[in-house]
């Protein structure tokens, strides 16, 4: 299926691991031209190097999302080397801090500069950008404990807050051509991920989970929710926006 992607330009937020990682590449693969962002400089330079060994053209960017001028380094810096912006994959996030009522003002401030006000700050700059193209795409990677209750508290409500902004964003942008969805991944095992630390420390503990909770019988791979994330920001794509798909196996138990 073409996809129509070859020459866009796509900002990949959270880029260098997991399924930050998995959307370059597949961004990659399809012809994109490719910046994305991480604090880690190592693991920053191998995904470049993979996503450039696919004949992309690449532009990493050390950032960290929850400082402004970084992200304003990183709008700029893509703008400078490839002339504008059609994709944006605000995926950068993560539980952070308390997980109970107990959290403090300090811990839940974290998990939302983290999660929601870096793919705000992010989209804004970029929406101006893409009106002058005469659309895009704005995917929000938030998770299926943003549709539903489960994991830390913090985590829970900053994922509902992304869900709730990207259908009002959605609504905003449609007569601008900006099509806005969210993805909501369940549980996902990669290399480094809090999974794989918690298969390591409780094996016991995650087969039960496992057995319990993932009627598949197993942990999602970020391979297979970076393919919904390039559907979405494809041609093909073009009646969907203010949705939210869950990349879940049937993990989740919400009827919407």
């Amino acid at each position: 299926m073409e996809l129509g992607l070859r020459d866009k330009v796509a900002i990949v937020t959270g880029g260098s691991r997991g399924i930050g990682k998995a959307i370059v590449l597949d961004l990659a693969r399809e012809g994109c031209k490719v910046a994305f962002s991480a604090r880690g400089e190592e693991a920053l330079a191998a995904t470049a190097q993979e996503a450039a060994a696919l004949g992309a053209e690449v532009l990493p960017v050390q950032a960290d999302m929850t400082r402004l001028e970084d992200i304003e380094r990183l709008v700029n810096d893509t703008v400078a080397r490839f002339g504008g912006v059609d994709i944006l994959v605000n995926n950068v996030g993560g539980s952070r801090g308390g997980a109970t009522w107990e959290a403090s003002d300090e811990e839940w401030a974290e998990v939302f500069y983290l999660n929601l006000f870096a793919a705000v700050r992010t989209t804004r700059l970029v929406i101006p950008l893409m009106r002058r193209r005469g659309g895009g795409r704005i995917i929000n990677i938030s998770s299926i404990y943003g549709r539903e209750a489960g994991g830390p508290m913090t985590y829970n409500a900053v994922k509902a807050s992304m869900i709730s902004w990207s259908k009002a964003l959605a609504r905003q942008l449609a007569k601008d051509g900006i099509l806005v969805n969210t993805v909501a991944p369940g549980s996902i095992l990669f290399p480094g991920g809090s999974w794989e630390r918690r298969q390591r420390e409780n094996p016991q503990f995650i087969e039960q989970f496992v057995r319990q909770e993932m009627p598949l019988g197993r942990f999602g791979r970020p391979e297979e929710v970076s393919a919904v994330v390039v559907f979405l920001a494809s041609e093909r794509a073009s009646l969907v926006s203010g949705a939210c798909i869950n990349v879940d196996g049937c993990q989740s138990r919400s009827n919407i």
